[in-house]
């Protein structure tokens, strides 16, 4: 007889068909189960008591209680294994990392935005003297940006209520969003906003001691870094990406155009010449991709161009990239 080559908890195309079968007519033929070992395996399928060649199919109701039953019991044993190795490990952690002897590790993983956004104001409520900030488009949608926004307006005029200022940086396209730009306007102290076309994704770094990044793509983990080596080269990073930025608040300073195409459309321009796709240049630039192709046909209208090569050739004829900035 062959062997189904999956768990028992899983149907295989033969076993779902020949159960649904077995359910119609009330029972199955012993030798038809062979194609579908499966069924008697996990119990769907079971022997008549008054003919042993003939099986009859367990109800559904109660297969799938018995298998969430069994699945329950196999997370509660991963949990429990899980503790028993997190219980073994962590006097081992502590025994190599350079913060031993009860002072504070230089990485931890956060997972989850309630954990996660705990750590960054517990951070904050030790912090008086400066908090720097790099916000992509990324962070500012969906439910993780409600998360964030509503936990980070109390904790942000706290830390401005003590004396300390505030430098952040967001996307140039994010001054057009009212919730963002009037969060701004809500706090009241030495906070100064500037704009980038292209940011990486968030950073947080709190008194030049500790620091906070994203550690996946969706938000759901975060990286605390307290290494000073760390610190510095985010800062260095920070202060870099800063120089380049223009005003957004408390000032806001309108780029100019060049030659009558938007410094939006010079970041656009500067994507196409290297070769990106629509899609990548949208989620770069913090932009639906509607709007992104509204802007590269504007682009290809007043540059003359008939076709997407063209298009990067006159780009780099036009002297838009030269002056960019």
């Amino acid at each position: 007889m062959s062997r189904c080559e999956h768990g028992v908890e899983e149907l295989c195309p033969a076993g779902a068909k020949l159960y649904e079968r077995a359910l119609r007519a009330g029972h199955v033929g012993a030798e038809e189960a062979a194609e579908a070992p499966c069924l008697t395996d996990s119990g769907l399928l079971h022997p008549a008591l008054d003919d042993l060649g003939r099986l009859e199919p367990v109800a559904p109701a109660a297969a799938l209680h018995r298998l969430l039953r069994s699945s329950a019991a196999r997370i509660a044993d991963e949990r429990r294994r899980e503790e028993r190795l997190v219980a073994q490990f962590e006097p081992l952690l502590r025994a190599v990392e350079p913060g031993a002897g009860g002072e504070t590790p230089t990485l931890r993983l956060h997972s989850g935005t309630k954990p996660i956004n705990e750590a960054i104001t517990d951070a904050m409520a030790e912090a008086g003297r400066e908090v720097l900030c790099i916000q992509s488009h990324a962070g500012l949608t969906g439910p993780r940006a409600r998360a964030a926004v509503a936990a980070a307006r109390e904790r942000d005029q706290a830390i401005l209520d003590r004396g300390a200022r505030i430098r952040a940086l967001y996307q140039h396209t994010l001054r057009h969003v009212p919730a963002v730009y009037g969060g701004f306007e809500r706090l009241r102290g030495d906070m100064e906003v500037r704009g980038l076309d292209e940011l990486p994704d968030r950073l947080i770094v709190i008194d030049r001691e500790v620091a906070f990044l994203p550690a996946d793509g969706d938000g759901g983990l975060a990286l605390e870094v307290r290494h000073p080596a760390l610190i510095k080269y985010f800062v260095t990073t920070f202060d870099r990406l800063w120089r380049l930025a223009s005003p957004l608040y408390p000032t806001l300073e309108q780029r100019p155009t060049v030659n009558g195409i938007t410094p939006r459309q010079q970041a656009i321009a500067a994507l196409l010449v290297e070769g990106h796709t629509d899609a990548v240049i949208a989620e770069r630039l913090g932009m639906n991709i509607r709007t992104a192709r509204v802007h590269i046909a504007k682009l290809a209208t007043m540059l003359g161009s008939e076709s997407r090569a063209q298009l990067g050739y006159l780009i780099g004829r036009s002297g838009i990239l030269d002056q960019e900035g």
